[in-house]
């Protein structure tokens, strides 16, 4: 018996890996970050190539230059720091003081001897760079040598900065990309909850009068199959009408509901024990296929009417009738209590079934998505909030369950229409 019930409030171990739509989301988290990651990588190497280049001319323009101002007027004996000067006269090269013995590049000094013209090149010789100006200075050549290890070096510097600079760029890229992704995939894994949501709550929502709806409707051809005066069948046809308009409510409620919108419906005066009375009434004849008895009863004088949107309490008070139905054995009884005090009127579906477990009471009203537990109850609980009441639930193993239900009374004068709470979070008393 208590197992039975257990499986009820437990909902079902889903592992996240195993959802198809986590997988998806999960997929296009990790792709958007690797792009946005590999965008901002891309643009830091793009600029970092740029000062690179932008370094490299600076000092070769420089470079030139200076070796230009050398040749120029620089004496042989005392040339700039790193850098040497040679002189060929009549076929005699005398170097500056201190002068690389690699040095001079004799087949430029033929060249510029014989041709005239400047010649500017870049050198390897003994493991070091440097950068040759050779060209005619009045009646010699001359030769000017600059060693390039302070830029070598400064590029080097550079690269290794710009290197780290990409390292920590990736890393900031990758922690961007993933927030970015994480807030841009948001709307859309939000988009599937509310999917998932909506078809788990119209499922719900549409099964309870369906299947009362075909009950109704087996008893009914039976008895006309059986030769049942005709007139004596008004009320069965009444209560399919009435069953199917009811059907007809939930269903334009839930295509409202679906489009996430803040809604205004009229909170008008709403009899709870009249809404009680009609539900038992239609659910007579499952009852009765089930061999379970339904028994309405008004404790207290005065009237059960509280403040609300009708089509939604009407929902309340046939999920916990299913509920109790669905938990009860055949030959058992189920009780709803109307009663109430100043400001206060209280619903209460007791029944004889299976019970709970005190502990689980509460998780009883958890919404399990994917599995459909405990689904019926969470609605309940939603409905209730929307109209500012509350519901508890309270029993034993095998002793039979009660929910309660407590919501204001009707004490008011009629008002405007009040504004229902937005789908998200949700708070609508017409659940859907």
């Amino acid at each position: 018996m208590n197992g039975r019930w257990r499986r009820l409030i437990r909902p079902p171990v889903i592992d996240p890996g195993q959802d198809p739509e986590r997988r998806l989301l999960g997929r296009a988290r990790r792709r958007l970050t690797v792009q946005v990651a590999g965008a901002i990588s891309v643009v830091l190497a793009l600029v970092g190539f740029l000062v690179l280049c932008f370094m490299v001319h600076q000092q070769t323009t420089a470079a030139r230059r200076e070796l230009a101002a050398v040749v120029e007027r620089a004496p042989v004996t005392q040339p700039p720091p790193c850098t040497w000067l040679y002189e060929q006269r009549g076929g005699v090269v005398r170097g500056s003081p201190g002068a690389p013995a690699v040095l001079p590049v004799r087949a430029e000094l033929d060249r510029a001897a014989h041709g005239g013209v400047p010649q500017v090149a870049q050198v390897e010789a003994a493991g070091h760079t440097y950068l040759v100006r050779t060209q005619r200075r009045g009646d010699v050549v001359v030769q000017a040598a600059m060693d390039l290890h302070v830029q070598v070096a400064e590029r080097n510097r550079l690269l290794r900065t710009l290197a780290a600079a990409e390292i920590a760029g990736l890393l900031a890229a990758l922690l961007v990309g993933q927030v970015i992704s994480r807030r841009a995939i948001a709307p859309l894994g939000e988009a599937l909850a509310r999917q998932r949501r909506f078809a788990a709550d119209v499922s719900h929502e549409l099964r309870t009068p369906l299947t009362r709806l075909s009950t109704r409707a087996q008893l009914l051809a039976r008895r006309v199959r059986g030769g049942t005066d005709p007139i004596l069948l008004i009320d069965d046809v009444d209560q399919l009408v009435t069953g199917s308009r009811q059907l007809g409510e939930v269903v334009e409620d839930l295509l409202r509901s679906a489009q996430y919108k803040q809604l205004r419906r009229p909170f008008g005066p709403v009899d709870l024990a009249a809404l009680a009375a009609e539900q038992a009434e239609a659910e007579s004849a499952r009852a009765q296929a089930r061999g379970v008895s339904i028994e309405v009863r008004c404790e207290g004088a005065g009237d059960h009417v509280v403040r609300g949107v009708e089509s939604a309490l009407r929902r309340v008070v046939s999920a916990l009738l299913d509920n109790a139905l669905g938990h009860t054995s055949p030959g058992g009884h189920i009780w709803v209590t109307l009663s109430g005090d100043a400001g206060e009127v209280r619903l209460t579906v007791r029944d004889d079934g299976v019970g709970l477990d005190p502990a689980d009471a509460e998780r009883l009203f958890t919404r399990f998505v994917g599995g459909g537990y405990g689904l019926g109850l969470a609605l309940v609980r939603e409905v209730v909030d929307g109209h500012h009441g509350t519901i508890t639930a309270d029993g034993r193993p095998g002793a039979g369950a009660v929910f309660v239900v407590r919501l204001p009374s009707d004490t008011t004068e009629p008002s405007s229409p009040e504004p229902e709470p937005a789908r998200s979070p949700r708070r609508d008393p017409l659940p859907g």
